[in-house]
């Protein structure tokens, strides 16, 4: 008789996202005259950059003819995007990373779900609390995570980095050496970025532990201080200690398209192995790469035109992102993030829980955001708003939510 994964059993609940549409559908069906404003799941809302488009419709027109017909991508991705990722993600930014250690794929969700495949089970992992859930969740499902503790909301073999008001929501060293350390820097949800100094501090100890860092950089993009790294490669030694997964969703707009990639340098090596040739092995056999016309596509992001349209889409974001900080502060609310990521992170008032203050919110505002909780036990009692809904709507949104106080 066949058996199951028991560990998928271990999972507390929903996940967050899914959670957060069941409740909207419940809501829309009993309340058909109310009109939401979505500024929970961070999914983008402009169109796709025309200079893209153009490749795009480009591709298609070559893959209709025999001569220019392309079948399965190459292992690591085409070289016409690895090469113009190297030269302008990496040594545009001195930053010593060769084409052939860059891994491309149909996103970093897929990425940050799949590096664990490579290590044994029997690592422990340290996450940043409040964080991007599927760290956590993929490690429960890999069986690394121990046992969940209900009362904590926390798992048992899990270390945890709290990620407070009072430390900016930048995580400290942690007292127990982990073996797998994620770092998702500007972060997501508290929209907190880490400054090249405080980075190089955890790529010190990395290197001095033989920990590896999973490097988690998918809103670079949005970074507008000069001190923030736009790549953890910036950091000295960074090299022999880090993995690094970028995504073309929210730079680029890419969510409906499907792109990303993996950096693991060759210099990384732990057990005697070389960390690039197990990623190889794979992301040859179990291949989660993107086809031809989308890595056209992600090409042309880095064309003179393309850089050109995609900035001021990612400046259209994060004046979205500042109506809300600034609108959320003027009604009295404690907030941060929205300088170096299109993220809003609220404390909630009056002490309601995170999941009160999105029903509040959806009833009094009909304004959908993100409860902190779902984020980790660390994000209790705060709450994450985006800026990738349109302009209209976010001005809206913050004059609903200032009518509901």
């Amino acid at each position: 008789m066949v058996k199951i994964n028991d560990n998928f059993l271990k999972l507390p609940g929903n996940y967050l996202f899914s959670e957060i549409a069941k409740k909207v559908s419940i809501f829309e069906k009993s309340h058909k005259e109310s009109r939401l404003i979505r500024l929970g799941i961070g999914d983008v809302t402009l169109p796709i950059a025309p200079a893209v488009i153009e490749a795009v419709h480009k591709a298609v027109d070559e893959m209709g003819r025999k001569e220019g017909f392309h079948g399965y991508a190459p292992d690591l991705g085409y070289e016409f995007l690895r090469n113009v990722i190297a030269e302008k993600d990496y040594k545009a930014r001195n930053c010593q990373i060769n084409a052939d250690e860059i891994f491309i794929s149909d996103g970093a969700k897929s990425n940050s779900g799949n590096i664990q495949e490579i290590f044994s089970i029997e690592n422990k992992i340290a996450v940043c609390d409040p964080v991007y859930p599927v760290y956590v969740d993929t490690n429960v499902m890999a069986g690394r995570a121990g046992i969940y503790q209900k009362e904590t909301e926390r798992w048992s073999d899990v270390i945890y980095l709290p990620c407070r008001e009072d430390n900016h929501f930048i995580p400290e060293l942690p007292k127990e050496a982990p073996d797998l350390i994620y770092l998702c820097f500007p972060n997501n949800p508290t929209g907190s970025a880490i400054t090249k100094n405080e980075l190089q501090i955890w790529v010190n100890y990395a290197n001095k532990t033989g920990a590896v860092i999973i490097y988690d950089a998918a809103y670079e993009a949005y970074i507008t201080e000069e001190e923030i790294p736009h790549s953890i490669y910036e950091c000295e030694g960074a090299q022999t200690c880090a993995i690094e997964l970028k995504s073309f969703s929210k730079n680029a707009g890419f969510t409906g398209m499907r792109l990303g990639y993996t950096v693991i340098p060759k210099e990384l090596v732990r057990g005697g192995v070389a960390l690039h040739s197990l990623w190889a092995r794979r992301h040859g056999t179990k291949y989660n790469g993107a086809p031809y016309i989308i890595q056209r596509a992600g090409e042309a992001v880095y064309t003179e035109k393309g850089e050109e349209q995609i900035k001021k889409q990612i400046a259209y974001y994060m004046r979205n992102a500042n109506v809300i900080l600034e609108g959320l502060k003027n009604i009295g609310f404690k907030v941060s993030g929205g300088v170096n990521a299109p993220y809003i992170w609220l404390k909630t008032p009056d002490q309601m829980t995170s999941w009160q203050f999105f029903d509040f919110l959806l009833e009094k505002a009909n304004v959908v955001g993100t409860p902190g909780s779902g984020f980790g036990p660390g994000g209790e009692g705060y709450f994450r708003l985006t800026g990738f809904g349109t302009y209209e709507n976010t001005v809206e949104a913050v004059e609903r939510i200032k009518r509901s106080f």
